[in-house]
């Protein structure tokens, strides 16, 4: 039996939870301070961390989709139309590396937020455990989440920015959702459970969920339904159906922002800077080199090479289209 060790505000350990859900994987949920213990034995120190069934601990939920579909051929999240799989993993990874910047910035720029979400937090991870170790850790994570605003890029220089992206991302998925609940078919894909992971805290903490409730209401309820999606039964779309408009304006705004951030990050540090800027319809958007993002385009670039020509035939006008094409080449 698998162990999924991470924590309710972990907007990756919620995208995993729900994806074990979905493909009726036999699991343990353990949320709270453990997940952490745990990921420090790793490589990169996140959560989640996934127990497989032999003890071998793992974390990154994106290798940990695929691995699971070698492991699970039931109920797979990845479409099995090529084409549509390959679009499938770039809104994943857009929501991945771009729109949790609207979950950082949303829950520690205001100070509402940063209080409650890291007393939260700290009662999450002790069980309670008394006020005094809460309130000592609530105040010691507070501090820290808070003074990596910058390195992450959630300052409010560059939240406009974020927020005007996020809310371009939100409008489209308000329309879809009315109608129907999934991307790729009638069934969940990658897509949505990235989108879900990040916009699940947006649904928590206080001023994003003021703000979903009243401008989004139908995605917000949304969030509920993918959390735990084991009931759905559904088929994928025929290969060369039409992309959802919601795909595609989802797509579009990768184009919009994710492309020039990637680029640029990869840019400045080839050229050994330590910062990189972008501007997007006139709004700054500034922050330090990431090496897990060149990780990310270096991803992108091998997934598109490696497909077969017809394949990038069917998705390059999508991808044209959406501003996606020319930085995988």
């Amino acid at each position: 039996m698998y162990t999924l060790y991470g924590s309710l505000g972990s907007p990756y350990s919620m995208k995993l939870r729900a994806i074990l859900r979905y493909r009726r994987i036999t699991h343990i949920w353990s949320h709270g301070a453990i997940a952490h213990s745990l990921s420090a034995k790793l490589k990169a120190p996140v959560i989640p961390v996934l127990e497989f069934p032999d003890g071998e601990l793992a974390n990154d939920t994106t290798p940990l989709i695929y691995t699971l579909e070698e492991r699970h051929t039931e109920r797979s999240i990845v479409p099995e139309d090529a084409a549509m799989a390959f679009l499938a993993h770039v809104i994943e990874d857009f929501a991945d590396e771009w729109v949790t910047k609207a979950m950082f910035g949303y829950r520690w720029l205001e100070e509402v937020d940063q209080k409650q979400m890291s007393e939260w937090l700290a009662f999450d991870a002790f069980k309670g455990g008394g006020i005094d170790q809460m309130d000592t850790f609530s105040t010691q994570f507070r501090e820290r989440q808070v003074g990596r605003m910058a390195l992450v890029g959630c300052t409010h220089e560059n939240f406009p920015l974020i927020e005007a992206s996020t809310r371009r991302i939100l409008d489209a998925l308000e329309a879809h959702v009315v109608n129907e609940h999934w991307l790729f078919g009638t069934r969940p894909s990658l897509a949505e459970f990235g989108l879900y992971g990040q916009l699940s805290q947006l649904g928590v903490d206080p001023t994003a969920q003021a703000m979903m409730r009243a401008d989004y209401p139908y995605t917000y309820r949304w969030l509920l339904h993918v959390d735990d999606p084991s009931g759905i039964e559904g088929a994928w779309h025929a290969p060369g159906a039409d992309l959802k408009p919601a795909a595609r304006a989802i797509l579009a705004e990768a184009g919009r922002v994710y492309v020039p951030f990637l680029l640029a990050n990869a840019a400045a540090a080839e050229a050994g800077e330590a910062t990189f800027r972008i501007e997007v319809d006139g709004l700054p958007y500034e922050q330090g080199v990431f090496k897990y993002q060149l990780k990310c385009l270096a991803d992108l670039r091998g997934r598109y090479a490696a497909l077969p020509t017809e394949t990038r035939a069917i998705i390059d006008p999508v991808l044209g289209e959406a501003g996606c094409l020319d930085f995988l080449a």
